[in-house]
């Protein structure tokens, strides 16, 4: 397979090379002028559940209908309904804990512990639940590591350290998914397990446990699709020393934690007690698809992604002098009006073999929330998805060799996209910048997370005319400017040379798998691979 689509990914590079074959026109000044548009303040920084989120997506659907597209949704319509579940706590909650001795310790939500209910009612009530210290939490057979061994947590309560172990095992300077708070949620519901505590490297004084309390009681959503646990919790070291202290285990001896060689031990003769309700209020925000079916298998399916929303206005913000609407032109009107216009030039091709989606999502500021919800409940079966091509905030450049990707190293799209480059006199790089950890950060990690090849290019660096230190400069420059700030406003001075040349190699990636029988896969060492592996007899 990989042989095969080296030569296919070959052939369309030699068509790019050579100029026209498979034509296509992205025009800067469209891409301008449709940003523009849907980053005007009449539509109130797209914030989802708003009359800016009607007016988004009705100028979306009237740009698709324009073109002759087919509507992508669920039921032959244009949007799919994304309901999402938002938890505030109430005040009243408990929390104990019980040692071998029998004597109770009542902890103090918002002092030395926090407690957040993860169920879809908002309540949990747990009652002398055993305690299992699983170090980082992490069950990782291409890493050969596996915190939980062979201990049975199944309803039980799990104890882990947050992140994940530093070195090259694990990425290095880049995090893997295994770093995340959902991840271990994910991984201890899978085990059965009734709530996650995790341990924060830092005692109740420490900056670190203020950090976390601050914001403890504020209102969140919860991803469609997130591990159903009936509660969360954090507590600082003074509290899970007293715990692993009661049970005789002595977390300071415990130098396998870092190397590999740990496994979960029990904390014998404790246990915990928790009481928490939390309101909860729905917002519904919908995503918007198009699709172009494809001629031999359309149930196989390509899917380009953005995300429409932004963070609203004067609503959302309230009390912020001057300018009150966040427009979101780079983030993400781009992005939107880049999936727009890819949907316009392959429109114009011949028809693909298989289907490509364009799928505009909802609330991704808050949480990659439309993509968790499509992921939760697809409208084309995950199996038989090839991949997920992702533009969030187009580059606003000239012309640049480097072809900058979230995720290095992860999946053959990059190996694709690669090829692409280089017959443009191009490459491909990582983002630069590991503390950011983007990978996890867009609307490709949820189909990601599912299994599904996921990329998504970022800015380029190596300017052309300037080289990567003016291109580094003039990046961070536009970034702490601009990102997330009322400022994010459109500028008929952008350069979107960068942007189209962009698109331009994304259209091939896309357009060859569509007219291809290849699966893209994981690379050996991606934490995704073993997902995509399961449903592996649905691509047969």
């Amino acid at each position: 397979m990989y042989r095969r689509m080296l030569g296919g990914v070959a052939a369309v590079a030699l068509l790019v090379m050579a100029g026209p074959g498979l034509a296509q026109d992205f025009s800067a000044a469209r891409i301008s002028e449709g940003i523009r548009t849907i980053s005007a303040d009449a539509y109130q920084g797209r914030y989802p559940g708003t009359e800016g989120e009607r007016m988004t997506l009705d100028w979306l659907q009237a740009q698709y209908e324009a073109m002759g597209m087919q509507p992508g949704g669920p039921d032959g319509q244009w949007l799919q309904t994304v309901e999402l579940k938002r938890f505030t706590p109430v005040e009243g909650s408990t929390a104990s804990w019980t040692g071998p001795d029998g004597q109770v310790h009542a902890l103090t939500p918002g002092t030395d512990i926090i407690l957040r209910a993860a169920t879809n009612d908002g309540h949990a009530a747990i009652q002398d639940a055993a305690l299992v210290f699983v170090g980082y939490g992490i069950h990782a057979p291409e890493r050969q590591w596996d915190d939980y061994g062979d201990v049975d947590v199944h309803g039980k309560v799990v104890v882990v350290v947050a992140g994940e172990p530093d070195g090259e095992r694990f990425n290095g300077a880049y995090t893997t998914n295994y770093e995340s708070g959902a991840y271990k949620a994910d991984e201890a519901f899978r085990r059965g397990a009734v709530g996650v505590v995790t341990l924060t490297a830092g005692d109740m004084a420490s900056r670190m446990w203020q950090r976390t309390l601050r914001g403890h009681d504020r209102t969140r959503t919860m991803a469609p699709g997130a591990a159903d646990l009936e509660f969360s919790a954090s507590v600082p070291q003074e509290t899970a020393l007293a715990w692993t202290g009661a049970a005789g285990v002595d977390l300071t001896d415990i130098t396998a934690i870092a190397d590999g060689r740990f496994r979960a031990r029990p904390l014998t003769g404790v246990t915990l007690s928790v009481a928490v309700t939390e309101t909860v209020d729905t917002l519904v925000t919908h995503n918007l698809l198009a699709r172009i079916p494809g001629t031999e298998h359309p149930e196989q399916t390509i899917i380009y992604s953005a995300h429409w929303d932004h963070v609203g206005g004067a609503a959302q913000h309230p009390g912020v002098e001057g300018d009150t609407v966040w427009n979101g032109a780079w983030d993400n009107a781009s992005g939107t009006i880049g999936v727009l216009e890819m949907a316009r030039q392959l429109n114009a091709a011949p028809r693909p073999k298989r289907s490509i989606v364009f799928a505009h999502m909802a609330a991704e500021e808050m949480g990659l929330m439309g993509s968790y919800g499509y992921a939760a409940d697809p409208v084309y079966p995950l199996e038989t998805t090839v991949a997920d091509i992702n533009i969030d905030m187009l580059p606003l450049s000239g012309p640049t060799r480097d072809v900058p990707i979230f995720g290095k190293g992860q999946n053959d799209l990059e190996d694709r996209l690669e090829l692409l480059a280089a017959a443009k006199g191009r490459y491909v790089s990582d983002d630069h910048m590991p503390e950011q950890g983007f990978y996890y950060r867009s609307d490709h990690f949820p189909f990601a997370r599912m299994g599904v090849p996921a990329i998504m290019p970022w800015h380029g660096w190596d300017w052309v005319d300037g080289g990567l230190e003016a291109g580094e400069a003039a990046w961070r420059a536009k970034f702490a400017a601009d990102y997330h700030k009322a400022s994010d406003e459109w500028s008929a001075d952008w350069d979107l040379t960068s942007a189209v040349e962009n698109l331009g190699l994304l259209y091939h990636l896309g357009l060859d798998l569509a007219n291809s029988s290849d699966w893209p896969g994981w690379k050996p060492d991606s934490e995704f691979g073993a997902v995509r592996a399961e449903s592996a007899a649905a691509r047969q």
